[in-house]
């Protein structure tokens, strides 16, 4: 099989512990673009945590993709056109705040490039700020602030507890949106039916390609769709354990150039 298309999970997959990418998999990356491979990143990131890494990688020059929001949202990188789009109701904001103050856990969005929360001060909220180097604006009002519809909401906190809120959010919510955890403290919120998996479609709808001629990367729970529907569903050897039941095989870890070692053997070989 010829892949045509290399989709790439950030953190945990593509960036090593460092939040770097190595020189070994840029190199690689860089070799199966020459070719003619579209490179995509698919991450739960916010747009501007992204751009970073596309730049780095030179999507722009090489036509490649970028994945933001879990899926939310799919840009051409080097056009900047947004080929696939959605945002969560924004009737249903209230009643996602309101079940994060029932659970005690804060709740952000994102807005003029920044992440919106009341909890400015929590851990894993200056967590999602480092990752995608985006400033945290703290509101009074979470509510009145969310004026138009948003991509995604995303509550934090510790992992353990994460757990029982991702399944009773899910009995409320799971009817109408999805409800996942991208990390064990991350808990995302995103419109119905919409995840890494879904995006792609409209994806290789919009090339002309199919998922057979797709390669998937990823290591993390956000990742299990793409890994269960591409061609070739690879998990890091540092995977969440169900990631790596689900994937077609299993690479070497984050820190070991994983990404770089699918590049040989899956594309440039």
């Amino acid at each position: 099989m010829t892949y045509k298309v290399l989709v790439l999970d950030i953190d945990g997959t593509l960036t090593n512990s460092n939040k770097e990418i190595t020189m070994k998999t840029k190199n690689a990356l860089r070799k199966a673009q020459e070719l003619g491979v579209k490179v995509v990143l698919a991450s739960g990131r916010p747009t501007p945590g992204i751009v970073p890494l596309a730049d780095e990688l030179e999507l722009d020059r090489f036509g490649g993709f970028v994945l933001s929001f879990n899926g939310a949202v799919v840009t051409n990188y080097q056009t900047k056109e947004v080929v696939f789009e959605i945002s969560l109701p924004l009737s249903e904001v209230p009643l996602l705040y309101k079940s994060s103050q029932d659970y005690g856990v804060p709740i952000v969005t994102y807005k003029n490039n920044a992440i919106i929360t009341e909890n400015s001060d929590n851990k894993y909220v200056s967590i999602e700020s480092r990752i995608n180097n985006m400033p945290v604006v703290e509101v009074d009002d979470f509510v009145e602030t969310v004026t138009e519809p948003v991509t995604k909401c995303l509550m934090v906190g510790d992992g353990d507890y994460m757990a029982k809120v991702e399944k009773e959010m899910n009995d409320m919510f799971g009817d109408r949106l999805n409800v996942y955890r991208s990390e064990p403290f991350f808990l995302e919120i995103m419109p119905q039916h919409v995840d890494k998996a879904y995006s792609l479609s409209k994806l290789l709808e919009h090339l002309g390609l199919t998922k057979e001629e797709m390669v998937a990367c990823g290591d993390g729970f956000n990742d299990l769709s793409m890994i269960k529907y591409a061609g070739l569903g690879v998990a890091m050897r540092n995977a969440q354990p169900v990631v790596k039941e689900s994937a077609d095989y299993v690479t070497l870890s984050n820190d070991e150039d994983g990404v770089a070692s699918v590049v040989d053997e899956f594309i440039l070989n």
